[in-house]
């Protein structure tokens, strides 16, 4: 097939200008054109007045070879790759131990998929509960402020991203397609066919939830083995007389020992405990940069007006979303992080006496705010001490939060007017904040570092320029944002092992190789792959 690129139609052309538009591409008649697929259906909104929409389309035509030739110059015409997934090998024969994966997020989830589907039988360590339980224990600190520690934003099955907006891009480089790979088991397990060709796609929370379920089914009925409510407390890590290192079982938190000489690590970025007992056990791991600030919300409107002009609400549009960064005088980067459109504000805390936000959305994204993170890059310089200083960090800004709330786990918020004019809210005013449990208006200067406020001071005329309205007097910042990413990076080398204990492979978002569902699935399924290579061979 052929594959054409930048084919630029406005944006209520009706059905036959694409097929026109193709056969004026390639030169060739109506029935010289056999297929057509959609691969890629994006937007360009730079004229307002005149958005388009920009396709790209994989075609077959009577006589390839000679299309090509004719066109051999032309840098929007060219060969379709091969994006089909095909496995790399086969579990063997009698293989006595099964690989265990810990954590079934979006990593772990895919990591488990491709080695049940080679044959290899995982068992699935979750600490927190099956999805649906896990909604009923994240209600609970949304609705009446009780947080389960095991079961909630962060743990449990599907991981952090199931609520959240349900963001399925990246900027990963994916030369084997493999992030298709994950759109189309996706599609498979029942989420919407438009997140393969849409440009920006995404799920929702609740469509998010009957994918899980569906994907565990799956790899259940391939001999895979889940087990909720199993916490890893350690890993035993068996040393030779050379200094070698390579790990023989896990412990749960129960006491029980499975033996495993292959184990993936995909416990996302908030194991904390996980993170501390690898680092007493000589895993090796450094700091990582990571970005902290507060969540903004707008009124969704605003948002749609400024991006899409008379536009605003068209089906094919959406609600309209953002991506801002700015460079600031003291040297800080701040830039707006995990933009949510229509959607709403939710605690995001795993950790008694600790406030967190985050964003999510409904498939729908018809909430009456946008909302997204306002963040500031913070490095390893910032907190000095080891692996584990970057969690100490987030602990010291969280808590913050919870006592500028009130202690009850209500968010600290604040008028973006007194925000910029260094003044405590006592009141907000025409944008509700969507925060559950609720927000106590306050002075967020307290919950961030001085440098960090300085650089979002600096950076919200900035943004305004990009966004007319952005600096709205009455958008409402709430707090704090620290989970943006890792804080730290779990070593790996050849064969995607850790740098000093073989059979361990470190994965996904908290061992620092990935942010959001897309690309952690990416490096579950990568991470497999080199798993099962090292058994075959």
């Amino acid at each position: 097939m052929l594959r054409l690129t930048e084919i630029k139609l406005p944006l209520d052309h009706d059905a036959a200008a694409l097929l026109a538009a193709i056969r004026d591409r390639l030169g060739v008649g109506a029935d010289d054109l056999i297929t057509h697929e959609v691969v890629r259906r994006g937007y360009d909104a730079r004229r307002r007045s005149a958005i388009s929409l920009i396709y790209t389309v994989d075609v077959s035509v009577a006589d390839e070879a000679a299309v090509l030739a004719r066109l051999g110059g032309n840098r929007h015409v060219g060969i379709a790759p091969d994006m089909s997934y095909r496995l790399v090998t086969h579990a063997p024969p009698g293989l006595q131990l099964r690989p265990v994966v810990i954590g079934a997020g979006p990593c772990g989830l895919m990591a488990a998929l491709t080695l049940a589907q080679m044959g290899f039988r995982p068992i699935i360590l979750d600490r927190g509960r099956v999805v649906r339980e896990r909604t009923k224990d994240t209600w609970a600190l949304w609705r009446r402020g009780v947080l389960t520690p095991e079961s909630n934003v962060q743990f449990g099955e599907g991981g952090a991203g199931t609520f959240s907006d349900g963001k399925l891009w990246s900027g990963i480089k994916d030369p084997l397609h493999l992030g298709r790979r994950v759109l189309t088991e996706f599609v498979a397990a029942g989420a919407p066919e438009e997140i393969l060709y849409v440009s920006k796609p995404h799920i929702g929370t609740f469509r998010l939830v009957t994918v899980v379920e569906s994907l565990r089914a799956q790899i259940e009925a391939l001999g895979g083995e889940y087990r909720f409510g199993s916490r890893v407390a350690d890993l035993d890590i068996e040393e030779t007389g050379t200094g070698a290192r390579r790990v023989t079982g896990v412990m749960l938190a129960d006491g029980e020992r499975i033996a495993a000489d292959r184990v993936v690590l995909a416990v996302g970025h908030s194991a904390r405990d996980s993170f501390a007992m690898l680092a007493e056990r000589n895993v090796a791991m450094a700091p990582k940069p990571f970005s902290i600030g507060f969540r903004i919300e707008h009124p969704q409107s605003l948002i749609d007006r400024c991006r899409f002009g008379d536009a605003a609400g068209h089906p094919l549009l959406g609600a309209a979303d953002y991506k801002l960064v700015h460079h600031a005088g003291n040297g800080r980067s701040v830039y707006s992080f995990c933009m949510c459109p229509g959607g709403t504000v939710v605690a995001a805390a795993s950790e008694p006496g600790h406030v967190v936000t985050n964003g999510m959305s409904q498939y729908s994204r018809a909430e009456r705010n946008a909302n997204a993170g306002i963040v500031v890059g913070i490095t390893p310089d910032d907190y000095p001490g080891g692996p584990l200083a970057g969690i100490d960090f987030q602990r010291h800004w969280e808590r913050q939060a919870f006592l500028a709330g009130g202690s009850t786990y209500a968010a600290p918020a604040q008028r973006l007017g007194d925000f910029m004019a260094g003044r405590p809210s006592t009141a907000l005013g025409t944008v509700v904040p969507s925060y559950k449990p609720g927000v106590t208006p306050t002075d967020l200067s307290t919950c961030l570092p001085d440098y960090a406020v300085a650089a979002i001071r600096e950076a919200i005329p900035a943004f305004d320029r990009q966004i007319r309205g952005f600096a709205l007097e009455d958008a409402v910042l709430t707090g704090v944002e620290t989970r943006t990413s890792s804080p730290l990076r779990i070593g790996r080398g050849a064969g995607l092992q850790s740098l000093n204990t073989m059979g361990l492979f470190p994965a996904g978002e908290g061992a620092g190789y990935a942010g959001g569902i897309l690309s952690a699935g990416v490096d579950g399924i990568r991470v497999a792959e080199a798993l099962a290579l090292s058994i075959t061979g």
